[in-house]
Formats: structure tokens, sequence, C-alpha cells
């Protein structure tokens, strides 16, 4: 049998282009995308304002994006969109992650029940390892146990550093700035992931010292002696 050698069939199909999307779509997608929950609650005031501003520059653009004279002006749009959304979830969700562990957590973390001296224990410990952090951490949940095991405050879940000291203040007043200090650097170092130095440490090691020698004034006088951290 004889005639033309058989060429090999190839199936193929033109390639779909890829989809575009319009101005509007692209609006649409960062609406729903900055419509979800977790964005208003923690969105700052700036971002807020630029993605008013982005919506009304969207408005403002004249034609349906599918003309031919836009071909520049649509991948623009996406990009700005694309762009806005990252920055909407760089900064807000962090910000909103940090909200929710510093309201979800006391002074005491998971285990409330050990006592002022084993809170002692651990900071000491930790600062054997020279792990300033925890052992500031630790030395000051001692400080507010060993008020509560001496009934200077009342015992509660739920507390912040920064009603601690403020509690505390009231009835060691010459202790209040120096308690306000540590308290900050507690927040600081537990929630915002900040360094601690041997100082830090053992000005809040001094202040506990301090405050277990100090009878609670309830009349509100104010206690000489407090050492200043320098």
């Amino acid at each position: 049998m004889s005639g033309a050698p058989l060429r090999p069939f190839i199936l193929w199909a033109p390639l779909e282009p890829p989809v575009t999307p319009d101005r509007e779509e692209a609006r649409r997608w960062a609406t729903e995308e900055l419509s979800k929950p977790q964005y208003p609650d923690a969105r700052p005031s700036w971002l807020d304002q630029m993605w008013r501003d982005f919506l009304d520059w969207l408005t403002s653009l004249e034609g349906d994006g599918t003309g031919p004279g836009n071909t520049f002006g649509v991948p623009l749009i996406i990009a700005l969109a694309v762009i806005l959304i990252v920055v909407a979830i760089v900064v807000v969700r962090p910000r909103l992650n940090v909200r929710r562990k510093t309201s979800a957590a006391d002074i005491y973390g998971d285990d409330s029940r050990v006592d002022a001296d084993g809170y002692r224990k651990r900071a000491a410990v930790a600062a054997d390892d020279g792990d300033w952090a925890a052992a500031v951490v630790e030395q000051f949940r001692a400080i507010v146990r060993s008020a509560e095991e001496r009934d200077v405050i009342d015992a509660r879940a739920g507390r912040t550093a920064d009603e601690a000291a403020e509690e505390l203040g009231r009835v060691f007043g010459g202790a209040q700035v120096l308690l306000d200090r540590v308290a900050h650097l507690f927040d600081a170092v537990r929630y915002g992931d900040q360094a601690a130095s041997k100082a830090e440490f053992e000005a809040t090691r001094q202040l506990d010292s301090d405050l277990q020698a100090m009878a609670p004034d309830y009349a509100g006088q104010t206690h000489e002696g407090f050492r200043v951290p320098r």
C-alpha cells in the first residue's frame, strides 16, 4: 500500500487568554477583602482614610475600563488594589493579634497557682540563664502575688499589669513611679517581644524586696526609700 507517509495527529486547543478584571471587579475584590470582620476592629485611621480616598479615585475614573484607551489603567487599578490589601494584612493583622493576646490573658498566664516564692525562684533561674525578659516577667508576677498573699490587694483573675501597679500605688505611694515603670516593662516584654536587660531585672527585683519590707499605708501616706533605677 503506497501513499504519502502518515503525519502524527496532534490534538491542540487554543489557550484562553487570562481574564483581566475590569475596574468594578477589582474594586469588588478589594472591598470584599477589607470588609472581613477582623479589619474594621483594628484598622488604623490613616488606613481607613487611604481606603476611602482609593474608592473615591476609582469612582472618579471615566469609562468602564474595557476600552482600548484603558489598557494601562486596568492593570494599574488591580496593582493598587492588591497593594492596599497587602498593606492592610501586614499592618492590621499583627495589631489585632497583639490585642487579642493582651485581652485573653492576665498577669499570671495559664498557670496561676504559683506562690510568690515560686515566681521568685523562676525569676532567679531565668536570670542565671541570662534570659532577662523571662526573669522580669516572673519577678513582676512575684510582686503582685506577694501583695495578694499579704492581703494588700485582692486576688482576682484578669488583672492587668497597669491595674496592679495602680492598686499597689494606692498603698505604697512612694513606689508609684517605679511600679508604673515595671508594669510597662512587663507589658513590653510579655506582649511586645521587647528585650530586657540585667539592670531592668535587678531594678524589678529590688522593687520586690523594698515592697516586702514596707508596710502598706491605707491612709494614703507616701513612703520614702524606693530606689529609682538609672
